[in-house]
C-alpha cells in the first residue's frame, strides 16, 4: 500500500512534495497524460478514509477510481494534468513524449513543488521546476504518485470516452486505446484514424 515513507525523506510535510506519474504509455491511440498532485501539509487518515483506497490505478476498479478522483482534487492544495499528443508522440517517441506530459503536469499545477516525486526509473533531462526523485513502481509506494496515477487515468479514461464520440468505430470506450483483439479488428476493419499513433507497429503495420 501506499505511505508516505519516501516524501518524508525528502522533507515533508515541511516542504511541498508534489507525486507525478503518467498513463496511456502502451496505448495505440490516443494521447499519453500525466498526474501531478501536492499533498497537503496535514494528512489525517481518520478525516479522510478514502485515502486507504488511494493505490496504483491499475489496480483499483474503474468505479473507486471514478469515485476517489474528486476527492483528490477536493483534498490537494493543487492538481495538475499534463499531455502529450499523438502527433507528439509520433515525432518524439513515446519515451520522449511521456516526459513531455509529465513537466506539462507539474507545470499545470496552481502552487509550485519544492521537490517531486516520479514514478519510473527515468527522469526527464529538464523542464521541471524543482529537484526530482525517480521512484520504480512509485505508484505503488508513495502516496503521492499513486494520487496523480488515479487522477491521470480517469482523466484519460473521460477523454477517450469523448473520442468515443468522434470515432465509435474502434471500441475506444472499452478498451480506451489499448491494443485489444477488438481493437485490433476495427483497425483492419475501419483503417487508421486521426489519433491512432502510426509509430506504433501495430498501427503502421496497417498503413
Amino acid at each position: 500500500m501506499p505511505n508516505l515513507e519516501y516524501e518524508c525523506q525528502l522533507g515533508f510535510p515541511k516542504i511541498r512534495v508534489a507525486g507525478v506519474d503518467e498513463v496511456g504509455r502502451g496505448c495505440i491511440a490516443g494521447p499519453v497524460v500525466a498526474g501531478a498532485v501536492i499533498l497537503p501539509a496535514k494528512i489525517d487518515f481518520e478525516a479522510h478514509p478514502w485515502l486507504l483506497e488511494v493505490d496504483d490505478s491499475k489496480k483499483m476498479t474503474e468505479l473507486q477510481r471514478s469515485r476517489i478522483a474528486p476527492l483528490i482534487y477536493q483534498w490537494a492544495p493543487a492538481v495538475g494534468i499534463g499531455l502529450a499528443s499523438v502527433e507528439e508522440i509520433d515525432q518524439f517517441n513515446i519515451f520522449h513524449a511521456s516526459h513531455l506530459a509529465l513537466i506539462r503536469a507539474v507545470q499545470a499545477l496552481s502552487v509550485s513543488p519544492q521537490k517531486i516525486l516520479v514514478d519510473g526509473k527515468f527522469l526527464p533531462k529538464q523542464g521541471f521546476s524543482a529537484p526530482a526523485t525517480a521512484v520504480i513502481q512509485g505508484d505503488q509506494k508513495c502516496l503521492s504518485i499513486a494520487a496523480a496515477s488515479v487522477v491521470a487515468k480517469v482523466w484519460r479514461d473521460q477523454h477517450m470516452e469523448e473520442l468515443h464520440l468522434e470515432y465509435p468505430a474502434y471500441g475506444f470506450s472499452k478498451h480506451k486505446g489499448y491494443p485489444t483483439p477488438a481493437h485490433a479488428r476495427a483497425l483492419k476493419d475501419a483503417g487508421v484514424s486521426g489519433v491512432h499513433r502510426r509509430s506504433f507497429k501495430t498501427v503502421s503495420a496497417l498503413l
